[in-house]
């Protein structure tokens, strides 16, 4: 008789009675721990969590990017948006100039307004407890005097290395380098990493409020970086920069509200794609036909959000009709037994997309 063992997992149950933090990261976990043992709130130790991983886990995260929150606060869901918009210098005209079909993965062009930054400060501004440097300081800490590379984070810090040797050439990309390897190399698992700079930098930003970072002495040198080597992104771009608050959206999924953040988050994905499998009866949570179903929904939901999700300031589409359960319906209806490649829908007050 053939016996099947089914592997369990080593992990071990934690409980917590004040509170708790789940990271990709154990040191980033330590320090919003570390938050919230101080007194701070649930807030402090996001922000937190969110710079430290721009120091131990930099192949993933980093100030240049951007910044999505939902908030449970009091009695009320609250949505930030802190994505920045493309520079002003931007378009279509200067694409076609440079001849470029279209957007490249390295160099300026692809380069948009950091919104992070502002995301941490207008969070901590509404709804933080500890200051602004108590809330940076474990990630200062880090960065100035040294953190372990975890092994995940080694292996895709060598892969993307690998990548950029290969990628980046020109003067521009000097700066990567010193910064984020010894003598062109990546480190390894175990190896003991600096980065000084960038605890330099976010101590400014946390003295300032992140002002530094989009008025001050951090904007003079993006500005003057960027024309140094033909970028686009301006101190006026950085400048003219904030950080909005939004009201969610949310759709109800067999008797649970879910929420998201509205265009220009790609968040209406998740929810048409879950509004899609609804209707759908599965017998087995791991059998191939329910796998099959809600790979084919994602493939709808992003036909759908590539076509229609945009600036709120263009969008054709209204996000109820995206979200619509009669429009949904439609959707499920094209789930067959075969994969197929998926095509835009038409919503109902859908006009034509540019």
């Amino acid at each position: 008789m053939r016996h099947i063992r089914r592997l369990l997992s080593e992990r071990k149950p934690i409980n917590a009675k004040n509170g708790m933090v789940a990271t990709s990261q154990p040191l980033a976990s330590q320090a919003g721990l570390d938050i919230l043992k101080k007194g701070g709130n649930a807030i402090d130790a996001a922000i937190a969590v969110a710079a430290c991983l721009t120091v131990v886990e930099p192949t993933s995260n980093g100030i240049g990017g951007d910044n999505f929150a939902l908030v449970w606060h009091g009695e009320n869901l609250y949505g930030l948006n802190s994505s920045g918009h493309a520079p002003l210098a931007w378009s279509l005209d200067y694409m076609n100039k440079n001849g470029l079909q279209e957007i490249p993965k390295y160099g300026f062009v692809p380069v948009t307004v950091p919104g992070a930054v502002a995301g941490w400060a207008e969070m901590h501004k509404r709804f933080g407890k500890l200051s602004f440097l108590e809330v940076l300081s474990p990630a200062i800490h880090y960065a100035r005097n040294g953190f372990t590379v975890s092994p995940t984070v080694a292996q895709y810090w060598n892969l993307s290395n690998q990548i950029y040797k290969k990628n980046l050439k020109g003067p521009e990309f000097e700066n990567w380098f010193d910064t984020f390897t010894k003598d062109g190399k990546a480190p390894d698992s175990g190896e003991t990493f600096f980065l000084k700079d960038h605890a330099n930098t976010l101590e400014d930003i946390a003295k300032t409020y992140g002002e530094s970072f989009y008025k001050g002495k951090l904007a003079d040198q993006i500005d003057a970086f960027s024309r140094k080597h033909q970028g686009l992104i301006r101190k006026s771009d950085l400048a003219s920069f904030h950080a909005k608050w939004v009201t969610p959206i949310s759709i109800n999924y067999k008797g649970y509200n879910v929420w998201e953040i509205p265009p220009n988050g790609q968040g209406a994905v998740a929810l048409m794609a879950l509004n899609i499998v609804e209707g759908f009866k599965f017998k087995n949570s791991e059998s191939i036909s329910r796998i099959h179903h809600q790979v084919e929904a994602m493939k709808l939901a992003f036909a759908d959000g590539h076509a229609y999700i945009s600036d709120p300031s263009s969008m054709k589409t209204d996000v109820e009709d995206l979200l619509s359960k009669t429009y949904s319906k439609q959707r499920a209806k094209l789930i067959g037994p075969k994969a197929e490649i998926r095509t835009e829908g038409i919503p109902k007050s859908s006009g034509t997309v540019y």
